[in-house]
């Protein structure tokens, strides 16, 4: 299968690695985030306004967090390599022009936008799904769907295993959504 393949020619500069790292960081953590906040809150009461509040809040309030994060942690990066090329000192021995730096505008930018698609798929997984019994199975599928998406994705514009990237996303999105269903549910009955 073509797709399962890795990339023929993987990302390697900086500017690219740094968008890669971003979107994916961004679309996995959207997905698995607003999930794992749906299912944690259907533990506790399953009435699909509360599930949708719950979405939208982790979705907005996710988005930002990742957006300050990436800027803070890429501003870091950034002026750490512009102290080494000042100082003389070399990275993959040669020094970064000013191009090759991290940008933490563009990190910022890539994960709050990767963090909302990601996040928007556990969403409308919850809005259109059918009320009652079949809305989490629906949402828990959505999930898993983009989660192998996005693995694969990562996968072949990184160059890397296309299934040891899947595996990790659904393995990681399935624990964080199984426990959070788990205490949502404990919680939801000790209330």
């Amino acid at each position: 299968m073509a797709l399962l393949a890795p990339a023929r020619t993987p990302v390697r500069t900086a500017a690219d690695l740094n968008r890669l790292r971003a979107a994916v960081l961004g679309a996995n953590d959207g997905v698995v985030s607003v999930a794992a906040a749906v299912l944690g809150v259907a533990g506790a009461a399953p009435a699909a306004h509360v599930l949708v509040v719950a979405g939208v809040a982790v979705l907005v309030g996710g988005a930002l967090s990742m957006a300050a994060g990436e800027y803070v942690s890429v501003s870091s990066q950034r002026d750490a390599e512009r102290a080494a090329a000042a100082a003389g000192a070399t990275r993959a021995d040669r020094t970064l022009d000013d191009e090759e730096h991290v940008n933490p505008w563009q990190a910022a930018l890539a994960s709050c936008a990767a963090f909302t698609v990601g996040g928007l798929v556990p969403l409308l997984a919850v809005l259109v799904a059918p009320a009652g019994a079949l809305r989490l199975p629906v949402t828990v599928v959505a999930v898993v769907a983009a989660l192998v998406l996005t693995g694969v994705l990562s996968a072949r514009f990184g160059g890397a295993p296309v299934v040891r990237a899947v595996l990790r996303n659904v393995l990681g999105g399935g624990v964080a959504m199984a426990v959070t269903y788990g205490v949502g549910t404990l919680v939801g009955s000790a209330l």
